[in-house]
């Protein structure tokens, strides 16, 4: 069997298939691996509130690292930290994509609130991560290059239309290692699987960097190998030849 000790997997694209369903495949791969001892995690852009059916309905007890990596969880109950936004921040995000017409989101500690639910009293709440999208290809490139001026940010997408938006310093990988460092591994000891640019310095930092067959291309070049599509249970057949050995 490989020498992995956790496995980290992004959600969306990754082990979720296009229904937002984990197939009775891929549940089973993952079960098989909890039980041989690996640690599996979710490493995701979803925060508790989209998230906590999957976690139950998989029996995963583990951490979670959520919000790419804004909000840690030890177990189901157990809040291990969270990194917030300032006001300032989310008051010049929120105009940017007011002037551009763009949808957008974003996760704080009481909720997940779109454009249509946004008020004025949402500024004063703790964001961890803000969102924006938007159809048209040219605008969203304008809104990252704009967004980048804050230099007190990070700047991710999961999607080719959309951009994700944390904390200074906050990413997947750095959940991962605060995930780590609490259970006394190593990044040497963690295979991570993702489809997007918010995996981006997760594969590249875990031992095995597993790309998606349906991934963004750019993530493909940093990933240490690729693996079959979402639809087709690309994270199962990964589970069995890098954690099982299972050619």
């Amino acid at each position: 069997m490989g020498n992995y000790k956790m496995l980290a997997l992004d959600l969306d694209g990754t082990t979720l298939n296009e229904e937002g369903i984990v197939t009775d495949t891929t549940r089973y791969w993952i079960r098989k691996a909890v039980d041989s001892g690996v640690t599996v995690i979710f490493s995701t852009g979803r925060g508790m509130q989209t998230v906590s059916d999957l976690w139950s309905g998989l029996e995963m007890t583990g951490p979670m690292v959520l919000l790419n990596g804004a909000e840690l969880w030890t177990g189901r109950e157990q809040l291990c930290e969270r990194h917030f936004l300032k006001e300032e921040e989310i008051r010049k995000l929120h105009k940017l994509a007011q002037e551009a017409d763009a949808h957008f989101w974003g996760y704080s500690v009481e909720s997940l609130t779109s454009r249509k639910s946004w008020t004025d009293e949402m500024f004063a709440r703790k964001w961890m991560k803000f969102g924006m999208r938007h159809a048209d290809p040219s605008v969203i490139a304008e809104l990252r290059q704009l967004a980048a001026q804050l230099d007190t940010i990070e700047i991710s997408r999961s999607a080719a239309l959309n951009m994700e938006i944390s904390p200074l310093g906050i990413s997947k990988e750095s959940g991962v290692r605060k995930i780590c460092s609490l259970l006394g591994y190593d990044m040497s000891e963690v295979m991570a699987i993702g489809d997007n640019m918010n995996d981006y310095r997760l594969l590249r930092a875990a031992r095995l960097g597993v790309a998606m067959g349906n991934a963004d291309e750019e993530l493909k070049t940093v990933a240490d190998v690729q693996t079959d599509t979402n639809t087709k249970d690309g994270v199962a057949k990964a589970i069995q030849r890098y954690i099982f050995e299972i050619a």
